[in-house]
């Protein structure tokens, strides 16, 4: 017998060169195409001002791109660019949440659900039910009847996600949505939001500059930069791989040295990368000029004490389960590591530095696209 497979399911969301202007020379989403598959989260990650609220807006239908398009599974391949928000199957939680104060909480879950039911897409019975469902799915159940003032900023985050979830859409978006929490809150809450949408099968996209944030919460990762998408893909392959000297300084905080090209190898600050261990990708050798910058993750530089060593400790910092030491060179470029609490230097030491092996990269100088080359080793 022939089985006959499916076809796989449309993406819930994409996004084929879309671009919104804001007047002559001003670019605030340039070109972006990307798509999100059901039940993934995104995390729109860049600093301010790159695009990433806009791109949100677009997405929701509170803007209208100026090209491109924009298509959602429930509509199949068709455009929805004109599309008003309500008639996008999307939900959305506002960076201030937008609680109404005069509505209790299960009045402002319904709030929504009310307007479907005033176009008759809803029974009054469903939305007591939807909105049940939505306040059980929080963790808020029996504060049905409180008023937002009543509420702690982790309840009325939680409630601004209800009200977001209980029309039960496809995709939602979140806007900053835990900036305005405490560390404590702000941490326990992203995992919960994570497991709720992960639980409902809702596709997520948030947008957030907390890059800690974007890799515990989502399962794609899109690094933005002046309008553009820079990167796009798995957190772990963002991170490990980044394709350009801005999302490796973004996302990795890293250290940068600036190298140059010797008879041993690649000559820095904190010693030789040698030549025969580095694998140049998409920059061939002879093309790539003797002057580079090594990019070293905190996590990837080792210390260990020595009299001769080639960095002086000049900072310690106490992060619980690590320390992060400021360091500086011979000729005063300041550097970063991070070592277990158990493994203890002194302000005053001076250390010999030790490169992981395969997690050290080098980028052209002044080339910021995907051309890189990648050092494996230990600085000698």
């Amino acid at each position: 017998m022939t089985r006959t497979l499916s076809p796989p399911a449309p993406p819930v969301l994409r996004l084929e060169s879309l671009t919104r202007r804001y007047g002559p020379g001003l670019v605030a989403v340039d070109d972006i195409s990307l798509s999100l598959a059901q039940g993934q989260i995104l995390a729109l990650l860049g600093p301010s001002g790159c695009g990433k609220t806009t791109l949100l807006r677009l997405i929701a239908g509170f803007e209208v791109p100026d090209q491109g398009d924009l298509y959602l599974a429930h509509r199949g391949a068709a455009g929805v660019r004109t599309l008003p928000p309500e008639d996008r199957d999307v939900g959305v939680v506002f960076q201030d949440y937008a609680l109404f104060p005069h509505l209790t909480v299960a009045q402002n879950i319904a709030f929504g659900l009310e307007a479907r039911r005033r176009r008759g897409r809803l029974s009054a019975a469903a939305v007591q039910e939807q909105t049940a469902e939505a306040l059980a799915l929080v963790g808020l159940a029996g504060l049905d009847r409180r008023f937002p003032h009543q509420l702690s900023g982790g309840q009325q985050q939680r409630v601004a996600l209800a009200r977001a979830l209980a029309p039960r859409p496809r995709l939602i978006l979140m806007d900053e949505p835990f900036s305005n929490l405490d560390t404590q809150v702000r941490v326990y809450l992203r995992q919960e939001v994570r497991s709720i949408l992960h639980q409902v099968q809702a596709a997520g996209i948030f947008v957030t500059h907390d890059q800690e944030e974007a890799l515990a919460m989502a399962d794609q990762l899109a690094v933005m930069r002046q309008g553009r998408l820079e990167q796009w893909g798995s957190p772990e392959t963002v991170y490990r791989d980044p394709i350009s000297r801005f999302t490796a300084e973004f996302l990795t905080q890293a250290n940068f040295l600036p190298a140059e090209l010797g008879a041993a190898g690649w000559q820095t600050d904190i010693g030789c990368l040698p030549q025969d261990l580095i694998t140049w990708v998409g920059l061939e050798p002879a093309r790539g000029g003797s002057r580079a910058e090594a990019m070293i993750r905190q996590e990837d530089l080792d210390l260990v004490a020595d009299h001769q060593g080639a960095l002086t400790v000049r900072d310690r910092q106490f992060l619980g389960r690590e320390y992060r030491y400021y360091l500086t060179t011979a000729s005063g470029q300041g550097l970063y590591a991070r070592l277990p609490v158990d493994r203890s230097l002194t302000i005053g030491d001076r250390v010999k530095p030790l490169v992981v092996p395969q997690q050290v990269r080098m980028y052209p100088l002044g080339h910021s696209s995907t051309h890189q080359v990648v050092a494996e080793g230990k600085a000698q």
